[in-house]
């Protein structure tokens, strides 16, 4: 049977890491032969040698590196199986800018007054996304989430948007920004796949591909140390700059509107799970904490949560 056996996964990755078979042996509580025996068997399985052995040692081989990061993900999605119906920790995604500003008061109430333990992932919107479709996080905070079918997902919080200038910028002693002065300015791009650029275009009225970029720089704080550099300008959500505006490095000025332009931070988890599962209980708390804090216009006042649950 042409099938995967997780047991010989198991032994190439322990192999792989240790670059010994008995240092991998002996970690997997097995003997020296049967570990060979099981990386022989897999090899012949998928048709390629995996490893090299010399006097020195062992090593991967190209075709051995190349299956090297599948055998991580089965080895962490069958131990995810394993522990669906047992107690562990939930893990959560969180795209650059919510897992970096905004989240970290939110989790510290919920470990206080709920005692549950969470792992923190932070990566790009896209990847956060792909790490929820393969079951490698729990819940998802995302700038931009499309409503693909399996999920559930609500609005966590909205954040207003606010272009970001140097203090010796000529708009920055202006109350709010047009559309048409923006029009006019190309702005540096931060992290891609947030939505922001999508906002952005739907505000001025223009198609997303008419929007100028003046360089596309990959994260937040890339683009808050170009503009303080005067290097250009940039739109950010306002909680992002925060410490900055504080300390005078940079002006954020509004956007015109009533109201103006603001992003809905979304929560997300798979609607496969049970309303009493961790990611449900999370997730939910976050909204109502979120609404909550914006009724007392605090920075986190959390919903009450059964405690002990």
């Amino acid at each position: 049977m042409n099938t995967l056996n997780l047991d010989q996964v198991a032994s190439f990755l322990a192999i792989a890491r240790l670059g010994s078979f008995r240092a991998a042996a002996q970690e997997l509580g097995i003997s020296q032969g049967a570990i060979s025996q099981q990386l022989q068997k897999l090899e012949r399985l998928l048709g390629a040698r995996l490893v090299e052995r010399d006097p020195k040692g062992c090593r991967l081989t190209v075709e051995g590196r190349e299956f090297e990061g599948h055998a991580r993900d089965l080895h962490r999605l069958a131990n995810n199986a394993l522990n669906t119906f047992r107690e562990r920790r939930l893990v959560v995604g969180a795209s650059s800018n919510i897992g970096i500003y905004l989240l970290h008061p939110y989790l510290k109430a919920y470990g206080d007054e709920s005692g549950a333990s969470i792992d923190i992932q932070i990566s790009r919107n896209l990847v956060v996304a792909e790490q929820l479709a393969k079951g490698e996080i729990d819940v998802a905070l995302m700038e931009w989430w499309d409503e693909r079918p399996g999920y559930v997902s609500r609005v966590w919080r909205t954040e207003e948007m606010v272009v970001i200038v140097a203090p010796e910028h000529p708009w920055a002693g202006l109350p709010y920004l047009s559309c048409s002065q923006l029009r006019q300015t190309p702005m540096l791009g931060g992290e891609p796949g947030t939505g922001t650029g999508r906002l952005l275009a739907e505000y001025l009225g223009i198609e997303l591909a008419e929007l100028s970029i003046g360089a596309r720089l990959g994260s937040t704080d890339a683009v808050k140390q170009w503009v303080k550099a005067g290097m250009g300008v940039s739109l950010a959500l306002a909680g992002t700059v925060d410490d900055e505006t504080r300390s005078g490095k940079l002006v954020a000025i509004p956007l015109e509107g009533n109201p103006p332009p603001r992003k809905a931070l979304q929560v997300v988890w798979r609607d496969s799970l049970s309303d009493e599962h961790a990611a449900c209980r999370f997730g939910t708390w976050l909204v109502e904490s979120a609404a909550l804090s914006h009724q007392k216009n605090v920075q986190v006042h959390p919903a009450r949560w059964p405690l002990g649950e």
